[in-house]
């Protein structure tokens, strides 16, 4: 919602402020198919030559999450500590390998599938299930599993940033297709020195509207839309950090709830819950 809004706030004002200025609308419409066609169709394939399939699918999945709330509230991260709370607990009392079963098969373990949110989220589960199995295996210190932690939030990183930095890359490119545009009006108009003043003006003017479309898509439309995806893929990697956060704190010998509490500190403070909020969260699963 706040997306579309932005965008009507900013062409509304753009193209009102023009038609206030005493600005004929009348001229852009009619230059805005060809023109489109040129820049879009231009930018359009220039972004499938400039990226892999694995890039290109990715860019098409992380667009409609644009439009759409963050998933990571203070609600999902309170389910999630207590998830961790929970598996932490269980090791404390019972042995590390009495959670072996759920680190196996977390589809049937009661603990995981209490957690509907979190519990169901892929990433979540493979992420905590791998190192919760290195920590039951008891080959890797700490320190060798944070290594371990640090490289795969590395890797999720990078794999989330790849359609930011590829809309980056077309936003770039979009005033140089509006050159383009622009041009090509000109040797149009120049193919046409003989005519009217009165028409030389509309073709130069539909040759300018190039120029004009192409940094208005570029740093009103492409570019702000990449800083949100850009925004929302850092969402994702703070997760991530909680998770191993509270897992090492684990490792180190904290108990559950100490471990989790080193996990909430590592949250953004505007989805972060209270300590209390959390410890009253916990007690009630």
């Amino acid at each position: 919602m706040f997306v579309i809004i932005g965008y009507l706030v900013a062409l509304g004002c753009i193209f009102g402020g023009y038609i206030i200025h005493g600005g004929n609308i009348a001229v852009v419409l009619h230059a805005l198919p060809i023109e489109m066609m040129v820049i879009g169709g231009g930018a359009i394939g220039a972004f499938i030559v400039n990226n892999q399939p694995k890039v290109l699918k990715a860019t098409m999945r992380a667009v409609p999450t644009a439009f759409k709330g963050s998933k990571y509230t203070k609600a999902r991260y309170m389910e999630l500590m207590a998830l961790l709370y929970d598996i932490l607990q269980k090791a404390r009392k019972d042995g590390l390998m009495s959670i072996e079963k759920d680190v196996e098969g977390p589809h049937d373990s009661p603990i995981f599938q209490k957690y509907t949110t979190v519990g169901k989220d892929h990433h979540v589960v493979e992420f905590t299930t791998d190192y919760l199995r290195m920590m039951v295996s008891g080959n890797l210190n700490a320190h060798e599993i944070e290594a371990l932690m640090d490289s795969e939030i590395e890797t999720h990183h990078q794999e989330e940033h790849a359609p930011v930095a590829a809309i980056a890359r077309l936003a770039g490119g979009l005033p140089a297709f509006g050159i383009v545009a622009a041009v090509l009006g000109v040797v149009n108009t120049m193919g046409s020195v003989g005519q009217p003043p009165a028409v030389l003006g509309a073709m130069i003017g539909s040759a300018l509207v190039g120029t004009f479309l192409g940094i208005l898509m570029a740093y009103c439309i492409v570019e702000p839309f990449g800083g949100l995806l850009e925004q929302k893929a850092e969402d994702g990697s703070k997760e991530l950090q909680c998770i191993k956060t509270t897992l090492l704190a684990s490792m180190q010998g904290y108990n559950p709830t100490t471990a989790i509490e080193f996990g909430r500190k590592v949250l953004f403070s505007s989805d972060r819950p209270s300590f209390s909020e959390l410890e009253s969260h916990v007690k009630k699963k």
